[in-house]
């Protein structure tokens, strides 16, 4: 092969090399200048988190009959600023400069009202409906709203909080602290086993969600705070569900009795 004939081959194959090289830096480019370029793409990524009004602390007193329905809306508030999260990770760097408002935290805030209104149309049912709640619907992002609680958990329980716990309402009260209710349990029968292991991780979650609660709320509330929004309540959820474990095991055997003793908690 005359050697001219290879040095032709080699010089066609860079150049073909060269222009894919020039077309890829030439797509990289247009990449960068089309992600780079776009004013207010970034807002939703750099926003934090979205940040509520707590609702339950401005809640009167609840009456008894209203419990149920007022305790659905407040956790379908948490359900709602979940999901407000969520989207705001998920579409991170999209829409203009007032995409978050348009898109997030005007909605959210609809939202919020139309829950606000069935607690106080569910309070106002039994008592004495509460009033000027609406402002508690608007939210923004990082921590700039009226109490920077950033959830709404529990309802406060009705009369109670005697227990006076004192201070600065949990900035320092350490953990809640529950007596263990599976180490009282009888022997579980075997189809009762995986609805009491649902209700005992339940009793997990509950405490859980009552110690997030003491520490995105500290600062707040008078000097019976804790025992009204956050014990209270707790103590309340675990009594039905304890009573769900007693019942699912009174179905195939003897049905455990008193475990209604290991619903209060404490600090």
């Amino acid at each position: 092969m005359p050697a001219t004939g290879g040095r032709h081959r080699l010089s066609r194959r860079t150049k073909i090399a060269t222009a894919a090289l020039g077309l890829a830096l030439a797509a990289g480019a247009l990449v960068i200048a089309t992600t780079v370029g776009e004013p207010g793409a970034a807002n939703a990524a750099t926003g934090g988190q979205i940040s509520c009004p707590d609702v339950a602390s401005q809640l009167p007193a609840i009456p008894a009959q209203a419990q149920a329905e007022v305790q659905r809306n407040l956790d379908l508030l948490n359900t709602q600023i979940a999901e407000a999260n969520n989207r705001l990770v998920t579409t991170a760097g999209q829409g203009g400069p007032n995409f978050v408002q348009n898109a997030i935290l005007g909605p959210l805030a609809d939202k919020r009202t139309s829950t606000i209104d069935r607690i106080a149309i569910a309070i106002g049912r039994q008592g004495e409906k509460p009033q000027n709640l609406g402002g508690l619907a608007t939210c923004s992002l990082g921590g700039q709203a009226d109490t920077g609680a950033g959830t709404v958990s529990t309802a406060p329980a009705p009369g109670t909080g005697e227990t006076g716990n004192t201070g600065n309402t949990g900035t320092d009260a350490g953990q809640i602290s529950c007596p263990d209710v599976e180490s009282r349990l009888p022997a579980i029968p075997a189809q009762a086993q995986a609805e009491v292991q649902r209700n005992l991780d339940l009793l997990n979650t509950q405490i859980a969600e009552a110690n997030n609660r003491l520490v995105t709320t500290a600062g707040q509330g008078g000097p019976n705070f804790v025992q009204n929004a956050i014990l209270g309540p707790l103590e309340d959820k675990r009594v039905a569900t304890i009573n769900r474990i007693a019942t699912a095991i009174g179905r195939t055997a003897d049905k455990p009795q008193g475990l209604d003793a290991l619903a209060p908690c404490g600090l």
